[in-house]
């Protein structure tokens, strides 16, 4: 399939999970939030201009493009993430909330926590989602983290990183005290939050 130059702006796709399947436990919320997340991608191709097929993934777990679309999802207990486009990309979204201090450095090395003065653990959640979206969009886990570096905070909403030697640009999005984070070849990101006008950061 074709693809539009609508897809020349990725289309970030929001969605609640709804309050009933926030109380399940195990995998049967697991299998839910996973099928509410593709739904999320499915949307985000779908405002593009396209059409998801199959949503399957490699022996590593990492997603296969669809009809010719690269895809990636997120989910957490209250919100899931979605998104598509025409290269390699990768989401994340987390509930901003204090968590263990033992993971600062994991997450990042002291130069790297030297370039922002915004509040702590904003800054950590957005190193950490931007550093989730990135190792996605390689098809890396976790275990690619020590390889992923923040190179500079560009402002609010942006931040550039690099893997091993290529740049990625992160757009990201605050709401409803959740950070979401989108890597891509530096694309346009057209937020799409549950509630209200879609923005665009």
């Amino acid at each position: 399939m074709e693809k539009q130059v609508s897809q020349l702006v990725l289309h970030a796709v929001i969605l609640a999970v709804p309050e009933t399947v926030q109380g399940w436990m195990g995998r049967r919320r697991v299998r839910a939030l996973s099928r509410l997340a593709r739904a999320a991608a499915r949307q985000s191709t779908r405002r593009a201009g396209g059409v998801l097929g199959r949503l399957g993934k490699d022996n590593d777990g990492v997603p296969l493009p669809s009809n010719g679309w690269h895809w990636s999802v997120a989910h957490k207990p209250v919100y899931v993430a979605g998104v598509a486009g025409p290269d390699p990309l990768g989401i994340d979204i987390e509930p901003v909330h204090p968590r263990a201090r033992n993971l600062f450095n994991k997450i990042a090395d002291q130069r790297e926590w030297r370039l922002g003065s915004e509040d702590e653990w904003h800054l950590f959640f957005r190193f950490w989602t931007a550093k989730e979206a990135v190792l996605k969009a390689v098809g890396m886990g976790l275990k690619g983290l020590s390889r992923c570096r923040v190179i500079t905070i560009d402002d609010p909403y942006r931040l550039t990183l690099d893997y091993m030697g290529e740049t990625w640009a992160v757009k990201q999005s605050m709401r409803h005290g959740h950070l979401a984070a989108v890597a891509s070849q530096n694309l346009s990101v057209h937020w799409v939050w549950p509630e209200g006008t879609p923005c665009q950061r």
